[in-house]
């Protein structure tokens, strides 16, 4: 099968014939339909995420259950499903306490590259190639844990499917299962990418009174305008102080970052109310560090909240987000900016560093 291959750090991705096994017992085997372009991959392309190398990208995915392995209980050939690249056992401490997302029992073997039982199915020429996140969803077919598959309702397009996998799920579920946004609150976001746009519909669908939309483009503010922002802001124009003006000089209630940057953290910080919340949805490379004043948390109760894919549980948010769509109440169909075909991925890349998408998604031939 055709599948994009990083071998090295900040070096293109090479799109080529690889092998796949068969699905091992609690497995399946996925035709891929959609992959959503991610900045998380990206942070693997240029090593700010370290991952085993040779490495099939992708995390953002949908497609069609053709093989299930032995043991196989939840699934059958011809579902259609949404991957979740953060799966969980449903037995350990966190997964018992309502943070599935937390589920610290399945992650050792995914950071290594592989599935559960700790091998790959991937090889070329012999030699093994490694899964992103247990999915690899930029190559036609992929191997996966039953637990990462999601079994979703067929009258919903695979490309937009595919972007509740992630971008989707880590916007809108940051508003409404870590934040708790409530109707009237105040709303400040920082970066209208992906996740970006997911805040801010998500903010719009919990209600919020007021949805300040920030970014340095300045093409993102018609865009942010379409997913409920109520005001947008260059983030050259002194975002702090207009939040500020906007607010009876008080900042929002919450703010969110939505990018992975950690000087944008504590500017996004700045643009809070006493007593108000920092959500970081955003993911900061390894081993970078965010200064946030611990003399200002404590006497303005400021609180700093990160969310980890939206605080979600994936078999629980995936079928109730894609009901949303379906009536009409969350767009998914204008998030996907462009299509592309695999052999595009580095275009596809380009595209969204240049800020030209609100998302990408690498179409599969069906």
């Amino acid at each position: 099968m055709k599948a994009a291959v990083l071998y090295q750090p900040n070096t293109p991705l090479e799109v080529q014939d690889v092998d796949l096994d068969k699905p091992h017992a609690g497995e399946v085997l996925v035709q891929n339909l959609a992959s959503g372009i991610c900045r998380s991959d990206w942070h693997v392309v240029t090593g700010d995420t370290k991952h085993p190398l040779p490495v099939v990208l992708g995390h953002e995915g949908a497609g069609i259950i053709r093989e299930v392995g032995e043991g196989v209980t939840s699934l059958e050939a011809g579902d259609h499903v949404v991957l979740s690249w953060a799966p969980n056992c449903g037995t350990c401490y966190y997964c018992l306490h309502g943070q599935p997302q937390l589920c610290q029992t399945l992650v050792a073997p995914l950071w290594d590259g592989t599935l559960l039982d700790g091998t790959s199915r991937l090889s070329r020429q012999g030699d093994t190639v490694y899964h992103l996140s247990g999915l690899a969803t930029f190559a036609e077919r992929s191997v996966v844990p039953e637990r990462t598959c999601i079994p979703i309702r067929k009258d919903v397009p695979f490309q937009a499917a595919s972007l509740v996998g992630c971008a989707v799920t880590t916007g809108v579920g940051a508003v409404v299962n870590t934040a708790r946004v409530r109707p009237g609150d105040s709303v400040a976001v920082f970066g209208c990418g992906g996740v970006g746009l997911n805040i801010l519909q998500g903010a719009d669908l919990a209600g919020a009174g007021m949805i300040i939309a920030v970014d340095k483009a300045p093409a993102k503010m018609e865009l942010a305008e379409s997913f409920g922002a109520t005001h947008t802001i260059l983030a050259d124009e002194d975002p702090v102080q207009k939040i500020r003006e906007l607010t009876e000089g008080r900042g929002a209630d919450y703010a969110f970052e939505a990018v992975g940057i950690p000087e944008l953290q504590e500017k996004a910080l700045e643009a809070v109310r006493p007593g108000g919340a920092l959500i970081i949805a955003g993911i900061a490379p390894m081993g970078s560090s965010t200064n946030f004043p611990g003399a200002i948390l404590a006497r303005q109760e400021k609180k700093v909240m990160g969310s980890y894919y939206g605080s979600s549980y994936p078999h629980r948010d995936f079928p109730r987000l894609l009901d949303l769509y379906a009536g009409g109440k969350l767009k998914l169909d204008e998030l996907v900016t462009q299509t592309y075909p695999l052999e595009d991925i580095n275009q596809a890349f380009q595209d969204m560093l240049a800020g030209q998408n609100a998302r990408g998604v690498i179409l599969f031939d069906s």
